[in-house]
């Protein structure tokens, strides 16, 4: 199912993508003009993409719609408190700062990423596929 929302798609996926992996979903989400990203998803795939000499790839992640980083640092430590206090371990700032988004900004994420469904059993925020096989 394709939502009616802009989906932050997370380095994790854009990685399988770029691999050719399980990109069915994240080639309809481009196709219906239905992602975007944020500025530490880009500096943590341009580094690597501009080594291997991806200038389409790069051009085309900077002409997504760019969500804008507003960082509440004492909500992050909130929900930094709340994810130990429920075993949820290792979740770097990174990961919070993208759930602060996804949640201020209403929008859907894509992630494989398996803190994110762990976290969505105590936060409320969307998260595209679920059930996606290839959560890890």
């Amino acid at each position: 199912m394709i939502p009616s929302v802009k989906v932050l798609v997370d380095s994790s996926v854009w990685i399988d993508f770029f691999r050719q992996k399980k990109s069915n979903e994240l080639g309809r989400l481009l196709e219906e003009d239905l992602v975007c990203i944020n500025d530490i998803i880009l500096t943590e795939l341009i580094p690597s993409l501009t080594r291997s000499n991806q200038k389409e790839i790069i051009e085309g992640l900077f002409s997504l719609d760019r969500i804008p980083l507003s960082i509440d640092w004492e909500l992050l430590r909130r929900y930094q408190v709340k994810n130990l206090s429920n075993g949820i371990n290792k979740v770097g700032i990174p990961d919070l700062i993208i759930m602060q988004q996804v949640i201020q900004f209403k929008i859907s994420l894509y992630t494989n990423d398996n803190h994110f469904y762990l976290m969505q059993n105590y936060f409320t925020f969307d998260l595209l596929f679920p059930k996606h096989s290839g959560a890890r």
